[in-house]
């Protein structure tokens, strides 16, 4: 049986893209600009929370305001994505940072279940952003803005499908 370590990160470039992408969805996306939505319950009337900072909250809105109806409507089922979001996938990115950069394969499982649920949730909510009562009137741009969701979900059920996470 082989006993090499497998390559450390940077000889393995897709790897490392996955990085990056783990944290700036924890950072950006999970721990920012979702906690927006659960601390101000009417982007219509509010008080700025503590956190995000005021200009995120703002950028939020305006991108809201223009091309994504949905983010400023917040129905139940678009609540429950956020909370999924915040309390499964963040520790899921951080998790993930950590197996990617050391070459945990224990990460599989959890990384096929991501991928699984993430490609369900942003496939659910472009049906709506096209077809819902919250559609939006610019769908280019919001598939442009979900996309990267649904790829990377896919480009990670990819990357993980064999036995063996991080190979010899």
């Amino acid at each position: 049986m082989d006993s090499s370590p497998p390559a450390p990160l940077r000889e393995r470039p897709v790897d490392l893209l996955f990085v990056v992408f783990f944290v700036f969805n924890a950072v950006v996306v999970t721990y920012t600009i979702d906690i927006e939505q659960l601390v101000i319950d009417d982007p219509e009337r509010f008080s700025y929370p503590i956190w995000p900072p005021p200009a995120v909250v703002d950028f939020i809105h305006w991108y809201g305001r223009s091309f994504d109806p949905l983010l400023m409507a917040r129905p139940a089922f678009w609540q429950m994505t956020i909370w999924i979001d915040v309390l499964l996938f963040g520790p899921f990115y951080l998790a993930a940072v950590y197996a990617f950069v050391r070459s945990r394969s224990w990460i599989r499982v959890p990384a096929l279940i991501w991928s699984g649920m993430m490609a369900s949730n942003v496939l659910i909510i472009l049906m709506e952003q096209r077809f819902g009562v919250s559609a939006s009137p610019h769908f280019g741009v919001v598939l442009g803005a979900y996309l990267p969701w649904l790829l990377g979900a896919i480009a990670m059920f990819l990357r993980m499908r064999k036995a063996e996470a991080f190979p010899r």
